[in-house]
């Protein structure tokens, strides 16, 4: 990890684009922007481990990475891969709590941290942020009860077919490898293969290059039912 050296506008340009900031006033965003710093890190770079004190507020510049929980074997299950523009760490930076989960790096990417003192007085302050942050937290409720839904009542074909349309189609996006699908879906590679043979005969999808697209949406929303 190392720091790197950001202006101020570009701050402001990821702040008035962010879900928890957007409403805030100009003055506002740019006291904000003097409590935030850029990090970059390199593919396979571990950004925190669950555990670890939480130091701030996180928000994807460029990259991609991982958040994960970890079994006390050793296994590992994907809660969610960060993309551009993503923010993470929310709760620990609110309730002051250490980390619930771990986060790596999938490739190089630079991270926005907005400290947690800041935060805190934000909530104090301002009715409209402390709104948003209630708002947002109970989008993170919702995303956690369907997903324990989809785990406990959908085969896992179902369950991949689900997480297939949450992708982003562009040739640019990220690509899963199939245990990294294995490991959001709370199962084996193996079995990921046969579910994603059963798509692809269904004529739903297509795999090139590792890379799942959708060719036959009708067919494809049959597995979303």
């Amino acid at each position: 990890m190392k720091s790197i050296e950001s202006k101020a506008s570009e701050k402001l340009k990821v702040l008035k684009g962010n879900e928890y900031f957007d409403e805030l006033s100009e003055s506002i965003l740019k006291d904000i922007a003097e409590h935030m710093h850029l990090r970059e890190y390199q593919r396979g770079d571990v950004l925190f481990w669950e555990g670890d004190p939480c130091d701030g507020l996180h928000i994807v510049e460029h990259g991609s990475a991982k958040i994960f929980k970890l079994s006390p074997q050793g296994r590992q299950y994907i809660v969610r891969i960060l993309q551009e523009g993503d923010t993470f760490s929310e709760v620990p930076a609110f309730d002051e709590g250490t980390n619930p989960v771990n986060v790596e790096a999938l490739e190089t990417c630079r991270v926005w941290v907005i400290n947690n003192q800041k935060l805190h007085e934000l909530i104090m302050a301002h009715p409209v942020f402390a709104q948003k942050v209630l708002v947002n937290f109970g989008k993170m409720l919702r995303g956690m009860v369907r997903m324990v839904s989809e785990m406990a009542f959908y085969q896992v074909t179902h369950r991949l077919a689900r997480l297939i349309a949450e992708m982003p189609q562009e040739k640019s996006a990220p690509h899963w490898t199939q245990e990294q699908l294995a490991a959001r879906l709370g199962t084996v590679r193996e079995v990921v293969a046969r579910s994603m043979k059963e798509l692809e005969r269904s004529g739903a999808i297509k795999v090139e290059d590792r890379r799942i697209q959708i060719i036959d949406q009708e067919i494809f929303n049959q597995w979303l039912q």
